[in-house]
């Protein structure tokens, strides 16, 4: 072959490669963008849920523990809201609703949490509840 025209091939391909780098970068930025995006947003959401569970949990151990130690609606209300402040539930006491008798008690509660990410805006809603029957 001749010279001058293997120079031309090989140049093409260098340009050709060029380009190529160029793309293989961008792509890397734009993955670890979308994959710290990612972490950012299950940092913000997850311990909500957690939370949650936590809560429901709570809820489910004071429904048991109101039937055998026969407690007031008042002293369930409380020992609830206290989990809801020690667990920074964004909730008031009011909307702790606790249906007491002596073979039932329900405990129930509705609240929100407000989720702001950098570029988009949610309220997460959680209802929350429990009921326990006594043995007779």
């Amino acid at each position: 072959m001749n010279p001058v025209h293997l120079e031309g091939i090989r140049e093409r391909r260098a340009a050709h490669r060029r380009f190529e780098r160029g793309e293989g970068k961008l792509k890397a930025v734009i993955y670890l963008a979308i994959f710290l995006l990612m972490i950012y947003s299950a940092v913000k959401i997850v311990p909500i849920y957690v939370s949650n569970y936590q809560l429901s949990d709570k809820i489910q151990e004071q429904a048991r523990f109101a039937v055998v130690n026969r407690y007031t609606e008042e002293q369930i209300r409380d020992n609830v809201f206290k989990v809801v402040q020690e667990l920074e539930i964004p909730a008031k006491r009011d909307v702790i609703k606790v249906f007491n008798t002596n073979a039932v008690v329900k405990i129930s509660m509705e609240y929100t949490v407000p989720v702001d990410l950098f570029f988009y805006h949610t309220d997460l809603h959680f209802s929350p509840a429990s009921e326990n029957k006594a043995l007779f």
